[in-house]
């Protein structure tokens, strides 16, 4: 979620996105993160929680000077930031105007990221791991393969640049209403697939190219806010809004002519609205949500000799498509006795999918459309006890949603060499039935909080082995490859805890630490019809951090840990997203890193920070990535205010 309105759209797929960096971090003021289902405000895709990400606010400036014009006044921020890592080079500015009844804020960043060289001090057992040994270059209209032994740390290709532009108006014509209307821009240039640049097969490339075009995010929205309404409900909340999105791929395999462009673009139009009655027993949201889309999937191949165009496969329905949500909903928050609070709520969700393919030659589709109509109840119920002495326990139980869209159900794509996904028109909702429990103890030297829960997934929906008009391997691109397509899986679960704490050491130093432990596992049939346990893709390892933060006037430090366990190649879904071919033989080893931040304050206008990220130069990766994350950085960043 953005400013209230919805990211995920029709094609976000079920593997990692990089959709998330289209939302500019130069201008956000704060991130929301809500753990466990929350399928019964949010709706379908809310099966394991919510990130709410919110963007900075104009300001109105309410003088006290009486006058019947109410004066203007500008203020805003210059930030330049540099990083070595990457050579990144970030400059940002934002810039409000405003009086006590209108506000504008304009904000752009302009961002460069070049190859990101990983770190050098990599295990004993795995001294190899991740080293970028070649890189494909065109001479005289061939294909070669380049030496880059000399700089095996530096990750050719992995560079990008993006450019986000924001503008925000608010009018506040009295007290009780105010409207804003919100417009983003997000654009990047071209983004290569690094870890498929690397793939090899009989000591060659795969690839010769293999990068995102640009990543493009137009949003409009509009927020009306009114309070102190006259009836049952106070407050009302409406929100209407517009999303144009494009991505698009491009491939070559290597010592290859044939160039392959595949162009999607989607329009997301958005609308909600939601009442709240507030009273001295509790509170009662209701509210109706809609949001539609249009998918457009477009491809050709291009012989780069000769220029000549034919056709290829769209990696969704070439034919229309749409897919469209509907919701209302309610959630009541009940005060009772002894500090006890009683939430509970439910959701009715309808969802509809239409796709149309026009072109079936070239796969022999074994059907034309694809069409799906799902509706579901979700709910929750829980309970929370919050102690006059910071004591807090809360448990519930709740239920989510998630039916497929065009991704899941219309994609032609290989996600690795030899493996390619097809479409399943059968595929249906998954459910998940869920159990968490809480407990908390603040107070003014020391947080203490610890989590548990449990989430059973029923029709769970993974990637597994699959038969395409009865075979199970097909020619793709020239390539023998095994069928794969989205499908339902009778039980799945997920379990897992995460605890934090924190102390006031002194009344200017805190220590902080996280950890986190998840598992899920899914039952599945195998060739002779038993059942087999499975693990579920998208698991992490066990993570957590551990920080030391003292503030001293104008100057403030914090060392902090951050740490990944290992993620052993048996509990890697071998057919999902995991990639466990960018891992090591074992598995994606256990890391830690060591960081530190600081800040200095000369005035009131001037900010200047100073980091150090991975002090000891380590070389790790995330779990399921297939780059390296950064080694050594150092990292200089100016703010100035005016």
């Amino acid at each position: 979620m953005v400013d209230g309105i919805r990211m995920n759209s029709a094609i976000f797929r079920a593997g990692h996105l990089q959709n998330i960096i289209t939302v500019d971090n130069m201008i956000l003021d704060r991130v929301e993160i809500l753990y466990g289902p929350s399928s019964t405000m949010y709706g379908s895709d809310a099966l394991g929680g919510v990130v709410n990400l919110y963007t900075k606010q104009p300001q109105l400036f309410i003088s006290n000077v009486a006058s019947k014009k109410a004066p203007w006044r500008v203020n805003g921020n210059l930030v330049y930031r540099y990083g070595n890592g990457q050579n990144e080079n970030r400059q940002h500015i934002d810039v409000n105007l405003a009086n006590n009844k209108w506000a504008y804020l304009t904000s752009f960043t302009n961002s460069s990221f070049g190859d990101m060289r990983q770190g050098n001090k990599r295990l004993a057992a795995y001294p190899d791991f991740g080293k970028r040994l070649f890189y494909v270059a065109r001479e005289n209209n061939t294909d070669v393969v380049k030496d880059n032994s000399a700089k095996v740390n530096i990750q050719k290709f992995s560079g990008y640049t993006q450019t986000d532009l924001l503008q925000k108006i608010l009018f506040k014509p009295n007290e009780n209403t105010e409207h804003v209307l919100n417009i983003q821009f997000s654009n990047s240039s071209d983004i290569n697939r690094y870890d498929r640049l690397t793939e090899t097969s009989n000591g060659l490339p795969v690839f010769a190219e293999w990068y995102y075009g640009p990543q493009v995010r137009n949003m409009v929205g509009y927020k009306l806010s009114k309070e102190k309404l006259n009836g049952f409900f106070q407050d009302l909340t409406l929100n209407a809004n517009y999303q144009h999105l494009e991505e698009s791929r491009m491939t070559r395999r290597f010592r290859s002519n044939n160039k392959d462009y595949r162009f999607e673009e989607v329009d997301m139009f958005g609308f909600n609205v939601d009442l709240l009655h507030q009273d001295a027993s509790g509170d009662l949201h209701i509210g109706v949500e809609s949001y539609y889309n249009n998918v457009f999937s477009t491809a050709y191949r291009n012989n780069i000799a000769t220029n000549l165009r034919s056709a290829i496969t769209t990696r969704y329905s070439d034919g229309p498509t749409n897919m469209a949500n509907y919701a209302m909903y309610a959630q009541h928050t009940q005060f009772l006795k002894g500090n006890w609070v009683l939430n509970s709520g439910l959701r009715l969700n309808n969802v509809q999918l239409n796709a149309n393919f026009k072109d079936t030659a070239l796969m022999r589709f074994p059907f034309t459309d694809a069409n799906q109509n799902n509706t579901a109840l979700t709910g929750n119920l829980g309970m929370a006890y919050n102690g006059a002495d910071g004591f807090r326990i809360a448990f519930g139980f709740s239920s989510g949603f998630r039916a497929p869209n065009v991704d899941d159900l219309t994609k032609v794509f290989d996600t690795r060499t030899g493996y390619v996904v097809v479409p399943n028109k059968d595929v249906k909702p998954e459910y998940t039935y869920n159990t968490e429990l809480n407990i908390s103890k603040n107070s003014e030297k020391y947080t203490l909080g610890a989590s548990i829960f449990f989430t059973r997934f029923k029709n769970a929906l993974v990637v597994d082995k699959f038969k395409w008009n009865n075979a199970s391997a097909i020619l793709y691109q020239g390539i023998m490859s095994d069928v794969y397509a989205m499908q339902n899986k009778a039980i799945a679960n997920v379990y897992g805890f995460n605890i934090n704490g924190s102390a006031n050491l002194t009344p200017n130093t805190i220590v902080a630490a996280t950890y986190s432990y998840t598992k899920g596992r899914y039952i599945n049939k195998d060739m002779n019809g038993v059942n087999a346990e499975k693990p579920l893709d998208h698991i992490p390892p066990t993570y957590g951090r551990v920080g030391l933060k003292q503030d001293i006037k104008k100057f403030s430090a914090e060392l902090f840990t951050v740490f990944n366990g290992w993620k052993r190649i048996k509990d890697y879904n071998l057919n999902g997203e995991d990639n466990e071919i960018y891992a090591t033989k074992d598995g994606m080893p256990a890391w830690q890193i060591w960081n530190i931040n600081t800040s200095y304050q000369p005035t009131k206008k001037l900010n200047l920070s100073f980091q150090i990220e991975n002090i000891a130069d380590l070389n790790y990766r995330y779990f399921a990535s297939g780059i390296s994350a950064l080694g050594r950085n150092y990292v200089v960043q100016a703010r100035y205010s005016f």
